[in-house]
C-alpha cells in the first residue's frame, strides 16, 4: 500500500481511531497526517461515548465520526462484533487506540492482530492500567513516560513499538506529571505511526524489527547532574 504509481500521489494507509473522550492524541495524529509526505490518512474516528468531545471536533474537520454506544449493547461481544465491522466498512488497515477505555474480547484483538496500536501513559511494562501516575509518584520513580504498543487481549501488553521519557520533579503532582507526559504523547504517537504505516517499523509476530535508525542521545538524568 505504500508504493505509488507513476504520476500518481503516495497511497497513505488508511487509519481508524477509536477514543472515549477529548481524543487529544487523536487530534496530534490529526495534525500529523497533514504533511504531504505523510504516510497515513485518518479516515474515520470511532467513539464508545456520542458526548465525546473529540467527535464534535473530528467532525467539524470533516473527518468521518461514529458514536457507537457500548451501553446500546447486550453484551461486549455485540459491541466488538459491530466495532469490527464499521472499521472494515471504512476500509481501515491501522487501528490507533487514542484513550479507548473499552476493554477489548480475543476475538476483537484477533481480528486486527499486527494492525492495532495503543498509546499508554507510562513506560510499560510498568504501570499498566490506570492511574498511572498516582502510581508512578508513590513508587518514587524519577522518570517516567509514555509507550506506543501493539494491542494483545491482555491489557497493556503488547510489542513495544516507542517509548519516550519524562523526568519526574520532586514537587511533581499527578497533574503536572500527566500533563508532562500528555506533552509527550502528542510527539511520540505521531512518529510512531508514520514509521509503522510506512512499514519502517515490521511485526513478526512478537518481535519488533525496525528499519528506522534512530539517532544517538543524551541519557535523561533526574535529578539533573
Amino acid at each position: 500500500m505504500s508504493s505509488t504509481e507513476a504520476g500518481s500521489k503516495p497511497v497513505k494507509k488508511r487509519v481508524g481511531v477509536l477514543i472515549s473522550g477529548r481524543g487529544s492524541n487523536m487530534m496530534s495524529l490529526v495534525e500529523a497526517t497533514k504533511a504531504p509526505d505523510y504516510p497515513a490518512e485518518i479516515v474515520v474516528v470511532v467513539s464508545n461515548r456520542p458526548e465525546a468531545p473529540g467527535l464534535a471536533w473530528a467532525k467539524d474537520r470533516g473527518i468521518p465520526t461514529i458514536a457507537l454506544d457500548h451501553r446500546t449493547f447486550r453484551s461486549r461481544e455485540e459491541f466488538d462484533d459491530q466495532l469490527h465491522r464499521l472499521l472494515l466498512a471504512a476500509r481501515v488497515e491501522i487501528v490507533a487506540c487514542a484513550g479507548f477505555m473499552r476493554l477489548m474480547t480475543p476475538e476483537l484483538v484477533a481480528n486486527w492482530h499486527n494492525r492495532m496500536i495503543n498509546i499508554h501513559p507510562s513506560l510499560l511494562p510498568c504501570f499498566k492500567g490506570l492511574h498511572t501516575h498516582e502510581r508512578a509518584l508513590a513508587a518514587g520513580v524519577r522518570i517516567s513516560g509514555c509507550t506506543v504498543h501493539a494491542v494483545r487481549h491482555e491489557m497493556d501488553t503488547g510489542p513495544i513499538l516507542g517509548q519516550a521519557a519524562v523526568c519526574v520533579a520532586a514537587n511533581d503532582t499527578a497533574e503536572s506529571l500527566a500533563a508532562r507526559v500528555l506533552a509527550a504523547e502528542h510527539k511520540l504517537y505521531p512518529q510512531i505511526l508514520r514509521l509503522f504505516a510506512s512499514d519502517q517499523i515490521l511485526l513478526d509476530e512478537n518481535a519488533v524489527i525496525t528499519k528506522h535508525s534512530f539517532p544517538e542521545s543524551p541519557a535523561i538524568f533526574s535529578p539533573n547532574i
